[in-house]
């Protein structure tokens, strides 16, 4: 660190050192998609365990973040950082040698907790190692890139591995990576911990848990099965539990999560922004990768170098975002950036039902492209806006609200593009299909692909036609939604935002320490008061 506070050499090398973790998960979210089969079939695994193995990561990721984040602030970012990578290699290495779907299950359970404290653990370190508010955006757009990065080299990298090794090598993907941060990490990266930090209250953990486990699983089974019982009763539980934490924050001393962060307009602002962009990111964008397979008929490898332009324009417009920053208002930058991810997403409107992927392409270029200025700024507002000692907390915080805002995405709109694509498969169903082809076909395009198969060939063209069509016809009402809700956004952005200045995430830290410290004093006044009740 210079004298005068800004970043040095070692703290940009320390950077690209906490890239490393970012950059892998991202990527172990989309390989684990292509090796489910070639795994399923090797250990014998049901399709309930097919679901627990890919849904069990991230459980464990959402329900431990906040844990973790905090976790991070009292005993050591850069100590907790390491320790979860350790833990991430050893599972990665017993989850590629699994011998059966239990154990597998059982690994990326760990997994999935290990990799809950590299999020808020490299974002922390971050916003400690650049104080200075215009370095800090653009080491938060690094971060941000190599994230997106990740996601959209998983398909390509998963592809040639699968292609020339066993699936256990998507696992092993991850080793060297996480040896190569624990060999560097303690040169590079400087120590943090909350001074005079509280004991970890053992009930609050508890508590944030059965009241985020839940409702993510109740979203994602919503997603799958549509309205069921048993989804919506583990949504109201968990909801109800999450009341019953945050009292019991409000009353600790020490509380696992300071609720004051959120009196903090920016804080709240930028927060409610990035979920409500997670919800739709995470609920259109699957229609897209989808049609590309499914309806274009690409392979996975195929498909991921066909989305491969559109994540580079993203990762280009988060490079672009920090300096426009110092020049503009947030506010303006953000709005804009949506507005622009809208006109991308009114552009798919015209996807055809192939020979058309241009369309498609051009129309993710797009709105990824505004995506990019948007969601690079919206993360470093959110860190920017409370003190250094509260920085894993917020960083858990916000990767909390993008996970629930995605599984909401999910269960919301791919909900009701299941349901458009029933509604348009019903009314154009070849004549003569039998009744319970007719059902599987209607499950989704998927199931419509595997049918077909079982057709005289004349009559499956019919039905594939029809299936296309229909998806086709839901992807055109998603992306028209989609789009209007990004507009939406932008207008929230623009005004909720407004009051921060060009090059505010500096100022924002000094604003919400006045913030949190006044609201300590009023909650320090309501203390006596609470513990009588």
């Amino acid at each position: 660190m210079k004298k005068d506070g800004r970043a040095g050499r070692r703290e940009w090398i320390g950077l690209a050192v906490l890239t490393l973790p970012t950059l892998l998960l991202s990527l172990d979210m989309s390989v684990l998609y292509l090796a489910l089969p070639r795994l399923s079939e090797d250990l014998g695994a049901s399709s309930t365990q097919q679901l627990w193995i890919m849904d069990i990561y991230g459980f464990m990721i959402a329900g431990f973040l906040v844990t973790m984040g905090t976790l991070g602030d009292r005993i050591g970012r850069r100590r907790l950082l390491l320790i979860g990578a350790s833990a991430f290699s050893v599972a990665s290495v017993a989850a590629a040698y699994s011998t059966s779907p239990e154990m597998l299950i059982a690994t990326r359970a760990v997994m999935g907790i290990a990799g809950s404290t590299l999020m808020p653990s490299t974002l922390a370190l971050i916003s400690n190692m650049f104080t200075d508010g215009r370095q800090r955006g653009r080491a938060i757009a690094v971060w941000m890139s190599a994230f997106m990065g990740g996601v959209a080299l998983g398909p390509v990298i998963g592809g040639a591995l699968l292609d020339n090794f066993w699936w256990g090598s998507a696992f092993l993907l991850g080793v060297p990576v996480m040896v190569l941060l624990l060999a560097t990490g303690p040169f590079l990266l400087p120590e943090y911990r909350t001074p005079k930090a509280g004991r970890l209250d053992p009930l609050s953990v508890a508590l944030s848990l059965v009241a985020i486990l839940p409702v993510v699983y109740g979203l994602k089974e919503l997603a799958k099965q549509g309205f069921e019982p048993v989804p919506t009763a583990a949504i109201a539980v968990g909801l109800a539990f999450g009341a019953l934490f945050a009292r019991r924050q409000r009353r600790l001393a020490d509380p696992l999560l300071d609720l004051r962060l959120f009196a903090n307009r920016t804080f709240r602002s930028a927060l409610v922004i990035w979920i409500l962009f997670g919800l739709i990111q995470g609920g259109s964008y699957l229609f897209f990768a989808l049609h590309l397979q499914v309806v274009a008929g690409f392979s996975p490898m195929k498909a991921g170098l066909w989305l491969l332009p559109s994540s580079l324009a993203m990762v280009a417009s988060s490079q672009i975002a920090p300096g426009l920053a110092q020049r503009f208002r947030p506010s303006t930058i953000i709005a804009t950036g949506m507005g622009i991810a809208a006109l991308g997403f009114f552009i798919l409107t015209g996807v055809g039902t192939g020979g058309n992927e241009g369309v498609l392409v051009t129309g993710l270029i797009v709105s990824l492209f505004g995506v990019g200025l948007a969601a690079a700024l919206g993360t470093g507002l959110i860190l920017g806006s409370v003190p250094p000692e509260k920085a894993g907390s917020a960083s858990a915080v916000s990767e909390t609200g993008a996970e629930l805002g995605i599984s909401l995405g999910v269960a919301a709109l791919g909900s009701l593009g299941t349901a458009l694509y029933r509604g348009h498969l019903s009314d154009s169903m070849p004549a003569g299909v039998p009744a319970d082809t007719a059902h599987a076909a209607k499950e989704g395009i998927t199931g419509a692909t595997r049918v077909a198969g079982t057709l005289p060939s004349a009559q499956a063209a019919d039905l594939l036609d029809a299936a296309r069509c229909a998806f086709t016809s839901g992807l055109h009402s998603i992306a028209a939604i989609s789009g209007l809700m990004f507009v939406g956004l932008a207008i929230l952005a623009a005004v909720t935002l407004r009051h921060e200045r060009p090059g505010g995430e500096a100022q924002a830290t000094e604003n919400v320490s006045a913030e949190t410290e006044e609201a300590g004093h009023a909650e320090a006044e309501l203390q006596p008061v609470l513990q009588d009740r």
